[in-house]
């Protein structure tokens, strides 16, 4: 194939004379595949910042820009946040167009739409939406594309900003915007008839819509065998009870429900908090802000010595609280099960949510009992069915039950009974695969 270059040289003059030599330059003599016209100068000093080549032409009112990008980013390296042990290792980098081809590699369909712009008025940040023609709903494609347009600000620096911006509800604590490092994770949604939102800048990707269910599952669970996956599902629904709820069930039962306590573990807890001056509540409250404070000193520490900061001093402080009798040792083994059951969650997000809400229950706790538990449950649950993600409730298919759907919530089935895909987010094609496809188990003789 002979290059354009080649071809502006073989021209004959009388042919130059008469062409447009705008168009001459465009057709001929740029060899660069990526230029596009120029017609204003907004868009002339963002194509400019942002490292393309420009050329002017005079009389002319138009200008060509060539991509010629050049700046290094970071690659494609494993993600931090999101480990796992069978699948890939690729995570997102900083570069859009590098995150782009990474979901393109495993998606190598032509409906695979990217639709780009820009956002804020002075960082004029790249922004891209992807989803799947004839997979995804039409209704929220367009959704989001007017969340998008009504951003006024002066910059988008990360996907936080958008991810605030277009989000359904500001007065939750819950996430009703999904977000991942893989690139895997992102396929996955997209095939569902998810919209996926990339920012230049971050490795950060958001999926739209993000039932509350989505934020339970992992990576993995689709790459181990089903019965695996169910049972790590499982731990993982007993987790957040855990989490949320046992510091709250220690204080009601110290201090409203004693009879409910076998009694010797009864005479056990009042001898080590024969000592001990405050309340269960104030021991609970002390003991839960000394432990998210490690944790977050944990964060921002070094990563070499942050761990071990974090859990060497919750070991020494809880240790030393409890013979200086200010803290029981079984507020310290309640704590202790409370912060390593809510590290089981996938999404950091939801498990923030959760943590929030310890504190709210612990006061209802010691107020009113296990009544005041019941009573907290029973808000949050009214609570999360009231909330909607981009026109989605966001406990489908728990609330509204969708039978067909519950194939992948609390349990995950074989991959050959999930042949349909989630009916509130896609309604144009439900077939994923066909029905009893795939190997099938050998007949006995």
């Amino acid at each position: 194939m002979q290059p354009k270059g080649k071809a502006l040289a073989q021209l004959d003059k009388e042919k130059i004379n008469n062409t447009d030599v705008y168009q001459l330059i465009k057709d001929h003599a740029i060899t660069f595949c990526d230029i596009h016209d120029l017609h204003d100068y907004n868009t002339l000093f963002h194509s400019l910042m942002s490292g393309d080549a420009i050329l002017f032409v005079d009389g002319e009112t138009s200008a060509i820009s060539a991509n010629i990008r050049g700046w290094k980013d970071r690659g494609v390296t494993e993600t931090s946040s999101e480990n796992v042990v069978r699948g890939s290792r690729e995570g997102f980098s900083e570069s859009l167009r590098t995150n782009t081809a990474l979901v393109r590699r495993r998606i190598k369909d032509p409906s695979l739409w990217i639709e780009s712009q820009q956002i804020g008025h002075v960082s004029r940040t790249d922004v891209a939406i992807m989803y799947i023609k004839g997979l995804a709903n039409d209704m929220i494609v367009q959704e989001v594309h007017s969340r998008l347009d009504r951003i006024d600000i002066d910059s988008v620096l990360e996907s936080g900003y958008i991810e605030e911006l277009i989000q359904d509800e500001t007065m939750t604590p819950f996430p009703t915007v999904f977000y991942t490092e893989r690139p895997d994770v992102i396929a996955a949604e997209l095939l569902e008839g998810k919209v996926a939102i990339f920012v230049d800048g971050t490795p950060i990707v958001l999926a739209v819509p993000a039932p509350f269910v989505s934020f339970m599952h992992a990576a993995e669970d689709y790459y181990q065998r089903a019965d695996i996956s169910s049972f790590i599902r499982i731990l993982r629904y007993i987790g957040i009870v855990i989490s949320l709820l046992s510091p709250s069930f220690y204080i009601a039962v110290t201090t409203f429900h004693q009879e409910m306590i076998p009694t010797a573990l009864l005479m056990s807890i009042a001898s080590q908090r024969e000592s001990v001056p405050f309340p269960a509540f104030i021991e609970a409250i002390l003991m839960e802000l000394t432990f998210e404070i490690l944790r977050e000193a944990g964060v921002r520490m070094p990563k070499y010595i942050g761990s071990a900061v974090s859990i060497v001093g919750t070991l020494v402080i809880g240790q030393a609280a409890v013979q200086a009798g200010i803290i029981s040792a079984a507020m310290v083994i309640v704590v202790s099960l409370t912060a390593i059951s809510s590290f089981v969650l996938p999404s950091y997000n939801m498990s923030i949510a959760f943590r929030m809400l310890r504190f709210p229950l612990m006061g209802l706790a010691a107020s009113f009992g296990l009544v005041g538990i019941f009573a907290g449950c029973t808000a949050i649950i009214l609570h999360l069915c009231s909330l909607r993600t981009f026109g989605v409730p966001y406990m489908t298919p728990l609330g509204p039950i969708i039978p067909s759907d519950n194939k992948d919530t609390l349990l995950r089935f074989p991959h050959r009974f999930m042949i349909t895909r989630p009916r509130l987010i896609n309604q144009k094609n439900l077939q994923r695969e066909t029905p009893g496809s795939g190997q099938k188990p050998p007949q006995p003789r």
